[in-house]
Formats: C-alpha cells, sequence, structure tokens
C-alpha cells in the first residue's frame, strides 16, 4: 500500500502562490542572476579573485592600513562618548521612576515633558546612523567628523531609550523611599536606581561600543573616513589584494572588540 502525504496538495499550492507573488517583486527589484555568468562579468571577477588571493603586505600600506584602523577606532570612541552625553540628560528626563510628580500622581507638565523626550529619541534613532552621515558630509565636508556626529546622534537615541527602560525596570523601592525623603532626581539615580542598573547599563554600552566600531566601517563608504573609505577605494580601483587585506584587519578589529567586551562583561559579573 502506497502511503500519501494529505497535506501534499496543500503544500504545492503554498508554495505557487508564493511564486507568483514573489515574481513581480523580482522583476520590479530587476533581479538578474543570469549577469554573474555573463563573459565580461566571469573575466572581472576571475581577475579580482586572483588578487584577492594575496593580500597585499608592503610597508607602506600596511601603515596606511594601521592609521586608518586608529582612526576607526577613534570614530567610534568619539561618537559613543557625544552620545552619552545626549543620552543621558534625555533618558533621566524621560524616565517616570525617578520623577517625583509620578510618584504622588500629579499630571502636570512634567507629564508632558516626558512625552516630548521620548518622541525626540524615537526621532533620533529611526533614521540610521549611514542616513546622518550622508547629511553631515554635506555640511562638514569628506572626513571623520560627519562619522563622529552621525554615531552620536543615532547612538544617541537608541542608548536614551535603553537606558530609560532599563531604569524604568530596576527595583521602585529605592527611588521611591528617597523621593518621598525629599531626595531630587540625580540623587534618586546615584542612590536608588543606579546600584542595581549599574552592571546591565554598562554591558549595554559596552555593545552598543562594538556595533559603532562596525558602523565606523561603514560610514567611510560615504566619506567619513577610516577603514571603510579605504575598502570603497579598493574596490571601486578592483585591487581585490587590497580589500583582502582590509578585510582582514576588519575582522581582527572586530574580534578584538568582541574579546574587550566579553572581558569587560565578566569583570562586571
Amino acid at each position: 500500500m502506497t502511503l500519501r502525504d494529505p497535506d501534499q496538495a496543500r503544500r504545492w499550492a503554498t508554495l505557487l502562490i508564493m511564486v507568483v507573488l514573489a515574481w513581480p517583486l523580482l522583476v520590479l527589484a530587476e533581479f538578474k542572476p543570469w549577469a554573474l555568468f555573463d563573459e565580461r562579468s566571469l573575466r572581472a571577477t576571475s581577475r579580482f579573485l586572483a588578487q584577492f588571493i594575496t593580500p597585499r603586505a608592503d610597508s607602506e600600506f600596511l601603515t596606511l592600513l594601521a592609521r586608518d584602523t586608529w582612526r576607526t577606532v577613534a570614530i567610534a570612541t568619539a561618537g559613543m562618548s557625544l552620545a552619552l552625553l545626549l543620552a543621558v540628560p534625555l533618558a533621566l528626563v524621560s524616565t517616570s521612576r525617578l520623577s517625583a510628580s509620578t510618584l504622588e500622581g500629579l499630571p502636570g507638565p512634567a507629564r508632558w515633558l516626558r512625552r516630548a523626550v521620548r518622541a525626540l529619541l524615537v526621532l533620533l534613532r529611526s533614521i540610521p546612523e549611514l542616513v546622518w552621515a550622508l547629511v553631515f558630509v554635506r555640511v562638514v565636508g569628506l572626513g571623520p567628523t560627519a562619522g563622529v556626529l552621525a554615531i552620536a546622534i543615532a547612538y544617541g537615541g537608541m542608548l536614551g531609550k535603553v537606558y530609560a527602560e532599563i531604569l524604568e525596570s530596576a527595583d521602585a523601592a529605592p527611588t521611591q523611599a528617597l523621593l518621598r525623603c525629599g531626595s531630587g532626581r540625580l540623587q534618586a539615580l546615584l542612590f536608588g536606581a543606579l546600584p542595581s542598573c549599574l552592571p546591565e547599563l554598562l554591558s549595554y554600552t559596552v555593545y552598543r561600543w562594538e556595533c559603532a566600531v562596525r558602523s565606523s566601517v561603514v560610514l567611510g563608504f560615504v566619506g567619513a573616513g577610516g577603514l571603510g573609505q579605504q575598502l570603497d577605494n579598493a574596490s571601486k580601483m578592483f585591487a581585490g589584494n587590497e580589500v583582502s587585506a582590509i578585510l582582514l584587519v576588519f575582522i581582527a578589529l572586530v574580534m578584538a572588540s568582541d574579546a574587550f567586551s566579553r572581558w569587560l562583561r565578566g569583570r562586571l559579573a
């Protein structure tokens, strides 16, 4: 007796519907995978891969890579520092747990101020750092300044939102006791919420610094300097040996940032 799958017809019908729905989208996106097998494409690809196998390692190029690697780390660190200056006060204002008016149930103007600050945080983090970098490249010109400002604004919104959520989820008893005794918002933060939230806040901050290192490389493609700009130039020149060397440095940089993050989280645990 031959066994038959009772859902076979339904699976084939689902697959057919998916293909019918996906086909117009592929046409609209001009998806043409056969272009990869064009004679000119294959010739250019083979020439690029032949160079890619042997990374460039002369002293002049390695010196350039070392300088751009340091610049990439500096862009990420400076951007994160400015993001913290933006995120910390916004997070404090938008956290209702640290407000005496919330404790007393008074609606007041503080409630509208918190809503306005939260809307500002939404605006800052809704626009990707790549878009901010494109804007600042037009304003301040090519170079690391555009990357630093882009990371500062986008990550300031992300950090402010998450910091506020972490503080809101903390144990409310210490902060409420301090607020009832007449303490201000800053005292309630330092002596009420921060002792229990500090490891989580630091862990997320280090994670965001890792992301900032990766973002600083991507921002280089729009003229923000660092490794990304060198990778963009090498790719445009089809210099496979330079591309492979830059990618190896980038991988080592990400591995180093991951190792530092694990070490710091282990110290905080």
